[in-house]
């Protein structure tokens, strides 16, 4: 953008966070309470943060979490190259149900579309068995709408299952000032913020086929080609529809090692578990009602993000506010088993760190940056 022109931000693209925040919680407050009593299969268990749901399941609780893929599908839509949405939704969705401490175990799908394209549903088939196997789930149903006159485009999202030993639910009760906070990297954008994003593109005149106008390999990560890229430069395209990371793998086993008493520290130490989605860093506000955070020593922020903030003329805060920057995860443990939960999760996913500690001084987000400070959701 030239010198003087206003910035974009996620409202002008047309998201407005804030406005999305009062609408759920107007349709939260018009829902009336569940039928199923306590004690009984079903009934609701309560948990702060949102990430996912719980019911009682007899001496287990089962988790659910549902979400799409987003307008992400608008551009794999507009290169044809899907091979990457079913893992987006997958990762939407299991990476929720992480968060309260639940193993993911099946998956259901809903794909709405104009009119059926066989080749298009195939690639998103093969896109769904491969989310499957990464995130050691069961593909246990699905539904595909035809519906002309109501979608232009295709839409998919889905619904995960999880499970977890009653009272073993990680809920942030226990998180405490002075405990540390985990980043585990992203692998691109994820599936959030691409309203913004296709402005940028829009207004910065790039085009999502062409070589990358950033250096890609800037970051250690590996970027899913399209199926005819061969040896040539990674697109635009390629890098914004890279998958969603699933973080099944490190943080299942970890949950699953500290309750067995096999782990780097008692199950007891692990305190939170936030997914950095819609929102971006606010979403930590959600993990306790009084505390606050501070990002001391941040992951480095991937060149795509750099390359979207510059394009657009994006602030400092709006970036934090609606992308990860570059971390997907935070698991926020106890400081005196940090170190090890921290390298024994390094050693399965490079380019994890510490990188803060929560802070008694009050609830809010801030950070090394000083024009970031968060103090809702």
């Amino acid at each position: 953008m030239s010198e003087g022109d206003e910035g974009l931000d996620y409202a002008s693209s047309g998201v407005d966070i804030d406005l999305e925040g009062v609408s759920v919680a107007s349709l939260v407050g018009a829902l009336s309470g569940s039928v199923r009593l306590p004690g009984t299969p079903g009934a609701p268990v309560d948990l702060p943060g949102g990430f996912g749901g719980l019911v009682e399941f007899g001496d287990n609780l089962l988790a659910l979490a549902t979400d799409g893929v987003g307008s992400k599908l608008q551009i794999a839509s507009m290169l044809n190259h899907w091979s990457g949405v079913g893992i987006d939704c997958m990762a939407m969705n299991v990476n929720d149900l992480l968060c309260v401490g639940a193993e993911p175990i099946a998956f259901v799908d809903y794909i709405a579309v104009p009119k059926p394209e066989p080749e298009q549903h195939a690639a998103i088939g093969a896109s769904l068995a491969e989310a499957c196997r990464i995130a050691r789930v069961t593909l246990a149903g699905g539904e595909t709408a035809s519906l002309p006159g109501i979608v232009t485009e295709l839409d998919l999202s889905g619904t995960a299952l999880g499970w977890l030993p009653k009272d073993a639910a990680i809920t942030g009760a226990n998180i405490a000032a002075g405990d540390v906070m985990i980043g585990l990297p992203s692998s691109g954008i994820h599936s959030n913020g691409f309203s913004l994003v296709r402005k940028v593109v829009e207004v910065s005149g790039a085009v999502y086929d062409a070589p990358a106008p950033f250096d890609v390999n800037a970051a250690n990560r590996d970027i899913v080609r399209m199926d005819d890229a061969g040896d040539d430069d990674i697109t635009l395209g390629e890098v914004l529809l890279n998958p969603t990371r699933i973080y099944v793998d490190p943080v299942t086993d970890l949950i699953d090692s500290c309750r067995d008493g096999n782990g780097p520290a008692p199950f007891e130490a692990l305190h939170g578990i936030c997914h950095v989605t819609g929102g971006g860093l606010s979403n930590l506000l959600r993990l306790h009602n009084r505390l606050g955070w501070h990002i001391s020593h941040p992951l480095p922020t991937l060149p795509e993000f750099d390359w979207v903030q510059q394009a657009g003329g994006i602030s400092d805060r709006e970036m934090a506010r609606t992308f990860n920057l570059g971390m997907g995860m935070v698991l926020v443990v106890d400081a005196m088993h940090a170190n090890a939960i921290q390298e024994w999760v390094s050693a399965r996913l490079s380019g994890t760190q510490t990188v803060g500690e929560v802070r008694d001084h009050g609830h809010k987000v801030t950070h090394v940056n000083p024009k970031i400070v968060f103090e809702h959701y």
